[in-house]
């Protein structure tokens, strides 16, 4: 089975290499989405070797999409997504990899929560919304996911019907619960998780873990009344609470 790589990436010129040098010699191509960079990223992704792609618009969302639209003429088998800045070990691949080509399922998530994280890696706010996210996702659809983590495989005529939208912070739950109403095979592979290269543009500033996090419990709440789901109270004062917090940050 061909499979593809998508890899975003924002300011990663440090990193970028190392992750690209480390996925594994059956993957197909390697792609890396440089997302309105302004240091060396998409120089040092190409001089390793990879497809580089540009997506002006920042925002991981429009960065995966964009990878996506390269993705449909080549026509893949499987596509696989992870994160720039050398956290996720692309050398373990072959864990969320198996399942699939197993035909055990159709949608991996590498959980980080389940494997080694090193520490210090995942900050407590990345746990605390993690935690919170999958708590929601099973009291609303029965889903037993334990993480929001970005390194994920796919069928990718799956991930075509999946129809993705969400230009941002809200991609990765868009995936998990779209995964969900479309009756995929979904099953969780223990990952490593190591200290990124720089600091989180996201779980590294106020700012940006408040809008994330904002983001998420929209998405799952936007979700939930649109199947009809009832929104626990809870959810709903979180929420609630999670926007406001985002629009006085700015």
């Amino acid at each position: 089975m061909s499979i593809l790589v998508i890899i975003p990436a924002f300011n990663e010129a440090r990193a970028i290499a190392q992750v690209i040098g480390d996925v594994p010699d059956r993957v197909d191509e390697v792609v890396v989405v440089n997302n309105a960079s302004t240091d060396e990223t998409e120089d040092n992704a190409r001089a390793a070797g990879a497809t580089v792609l540009t997506e002006p618009k920042q925002g991981y969302g429009y960065a995966c999409l964009r990878g996506i639209e390269y993705a449909r003429a080549r026509q893949p088998d499987i596509v696989v997504f992870l994160d720039g800045d050398y956290s996720d070990h692309p050398d373990e691949m072959g864990r969320l990899l198996k399942p699939i080509l197993n035909d055990e399922a159709d949608f991996v998530v590498g959980s980080r929560i389940r494997g080694e994280a090193e520490p210090g890696a995942m900050l407590p706010q990345a746990r605390i919304g993690n935690r919170l996210a999958c708590t929601l996702m099973q009291w609303i659809w029965g889903a037993r996911y334990t993480d929001l983590g970005p390194f994920r495989a796919i069928r990718f005529r799956d991930l075509l019907a999946l129809d993705m939208q969400d230009q941002t912070f809200g991609w990765t739950i868009e995936m998990q619960i779209k995964a969900i109403e479309a009756g995929l095979r979904i099953c969780e592979v223990p990952v490593s998780y190591r200290k990124r290269v720089g600091v989180s543009k996201i779980t590294g500033t106020l700012s940006g873990t408040v809008k994330a996090s904002a983001k998420i419990l929209w998405t799952i709440f936007r979700f939930a009344l649109r199947r009809g789901k009832n929104v626990p109270l809870a959810a709903r004062r979180a929420l609630s609470s999670k926007t406001s917090a985002a629009e006085a940050s700015g």
